[in-house]
């Protein structure tokens, strides 16, 4: 397994996702298995969220973390949408209002009615949540998670401000040895046109980083969806820098920000829609193989995410990080 190496970090190109299944102990368990397999053969590349399987997800990640060594692994989650706990032995309801409300960390007002939200106390909260969930005294990556959500409902001016508060907080956290680099975790912000609410500009949050930790600062990663039914993280040009229009990906390579690619099979939907001409074109078979060795191949990719609780996927994408990627000037022919 190829390794990239991102500051002071050495990153498996391809990470297990943790975010689909049910909050079971069969698929807690083909996690668990997954994620302790893909180790033994050099991936250490994983993420997941609070919210994932109703905190199962972080906990099966911390379990495997304990077994083959937590400085082993490089684990990523998330804050940002109201989590519940389903071994609290509370219901939603219950547990929302003693946890969130009662104690002042929520201001419903400020609520998303997806249940987004972005105050300090809340995301503080989050993380501490998260450290207890899987046992461990510091993440690698700490993501905000779909930040641009506020956006639908709140000022620009607000959520830069919003986000300088968080900000101070993760830097803090950095400080303490409690995290080492943070991000945003997004589905809409990077891929939808400068013109779009939700819109994010990487080097409007970089100047935030910059007022908040300087020139040194640990906003470092973002998350973004891309995969062969989702190319504008590579094709949109909606990053203004320096009066160039840059698209998501190219200006990370810029700005010194590595990615996580998240829905790079797009959660199996490719199965069975990859064209032949795409089979011929990669020389692939697998409708798998032809969407992991399009992300890959990628200029600006870092490491593609995939969700995997089943051995065989595992193994089955494995295969395809066993092969060289393609040439790049043949894969940019793509495009043209």
């Amino acid at each position: 397994m190829e390794k990239k190496t991102f500051l002071n970090l050495s990153l498996s190109e391809l990470g297990v996702g943790t975010y689909l299944g049910e909050p079971d102990s069969q698929t807690s368990q083909g996690y668990k298995d997954v994620i302790q397999r893909a180790f033994e053969r050099g991936v250490n590349v994983v993420d997941t969220a609070i919210v994932y399987r109703y905190m199962k997800s972080e906990r099966d990640v911390g379990e495997v973390a304990k077994k083959v060594g937590r400085e082993n692994l490089i684990i990523s989650t998330k804050g940002g949408y109201v989590p519940y706990d389903i071994d609290s032995g509370q219901d939603f309801r219950e547990y929302f209002y003693e946890k969130f409300i009662s104690s002042d960390i929520i201001d419903p007002k400020d609520m998303s009615p997806q249940g987004h939200y972005l105050g300090v106390k809340f995301i503080e909260w989050c993380f501490s949540k998260s450290l207890e969930n899987m046992q461990t005294e510091y993440i690698d990556i700490y993501f905000l998670h779909n930040p641009e959500e506020q956006l639908s409902f709140t000022s620009r001016e607000d959520f830069l401000r919003k986000l300088e508060g968080c900000f101070y907080f993760l830097e803090e956290m950095v400080k303490i040895g409690k995290l080492r680099f943070y991000g945003f975790a997004t589905w809409n912000g990077f891929r939808v046109p400068s013109s779009s609410k939700q819109h994010l500009s990487l080097v409007e949050i970089l100047k935030v980083a910059e007022k908040v930790g300087g020139k040194d600062h640990h906003m470092r990663f973002i998350q973004l969806p891309y995969n062969l039914a989702m190319t504008e993280a590579y094709t949109l040009k909606n990053q203004e820098m320096e009066g160039q229009k840059l698209s998501t990906l190219e200006a990370c390579q810029t700005l010194g920000i590595y990615t996580y690619i998240s829905a790079s099979i797009y959660q199996a939907r490719v199965l069975g829609r990859v064209p032949q001409r795409l089979k011929d074109f990669f020389h692939l078979e697998k409708d798998t193989h032809v969407a992991l060795q399009f992300v890959r191949s990628t200029p600006g990719v870092g490491t593609a995410l995939v969700g995997m609780s089943k051995s065989n996927h595992l193994y089955e994408n494995l295969e395809l990080f066993a092969m060289p990627k393609v040439e790049q000037s043949k894969f940019l022919s793509l495009f043209q």
